[in-house]
């Protein structure tokens, strides 16, 4: 399994000596060599990877990866290029279009976030192909709370953006005062005409970061095709 590296190691490595990560390993190292598994092995820690500790500024909590062919990169909500726009992304890119004047873009690659501190964790890192939540309650959930707590305790404020009931279950374990916590209905179809269109997280997280200091997200996913092409509407 990819290592993590950095702040992250450090912050996590007690994480790798207890007796519930070795079951984790094992049973994850199984389902590899004997299933199909997404994201590809050597993405499932890209969230850590693409977003080093030290350069967290907003957290974005998924819940498991998605599950078709192509799509998980170790990202939550983020999709490989290529790859059709998932509708919670469609969702969550018609609400920035609506804070912040966003074009939306032909694609869901949201790599350019994780590498400006928009740490995309799924709580759960690895999925059966085709079976979502088939690796829910295995270990990870306790390994992923255990970078949430590391959150934290930053000293820096951070942004933590909570969409949907599995995301704000985790609040309960933040308790930091310096960090804001923005908690909406999840972008889904199914939910996200009761409140998450129009909560306006993404001018609300930048006008935080910068009313500290911070240089604000840059959001604006660009079109990997012609950039003459730019959908301005």
């Amino acid at each position: 399994m990819a290592a993590l590296d950095g702040e992250w190691y450090e912050a996590l490595k007690g994480e790798f000596r207890k007796p519930y990560y070795a079951q984790l390993y094992k049973k994850v190292l199984e389902e590899y060599k004997t299933r199909k598994i997404f994201p590809p092995a050597q993405d499932m820690f890209n969230a850590f990877h693409f977003t080093p500790l030290e350069k967290v500024k907003v957290v974005i909590l998924g819940q498991d990866p998605y599950h078709n062919d192509g799509q998980a990169h170790g990202l939550c909500f983020s999709v490989k290029k290529n790859v059709e726009i998932p509708p919670s992304l469609v969702n969550i890119y018609q609400e920035l279009h609506d804070d912040l004047g966003c074009y939306i873009p032909d694609n869901g690659y949201l790599e350019k976030w994780a590498r400006q501190g928009v740490l995309l964790l799924n709580t759960v890192l690895t999925v059966r192909a085709h079976q979502a939540n088939s690796h829910r309650g295995i270990g990870w959930e306790q390994f992923t709370d255990a970078a949430i707590q590391v959150l934290d305790q930053q000293a820096r404020p951070i942004v933590f953006l909570l969409w949907g009931r599995p995301a704000q279950m985790k609040k309960s374990m933040l308790h930091n005062p310096k960090h804001l916590i923005l908690e909406a209905p999840h972008p889904s179809p199914l939910s996200a005409y009761r409140g998450f269109f129009g909560c306006r997280h993404f001018s609300k997280a930048n006008e935080f970061l910068a009313a500290h200091g911070e240089t604000p997200i840059d959001w604006q996913i660009e079109n990997i095709k012609d950039h003459g092409e730019r959908l301005n509407g």
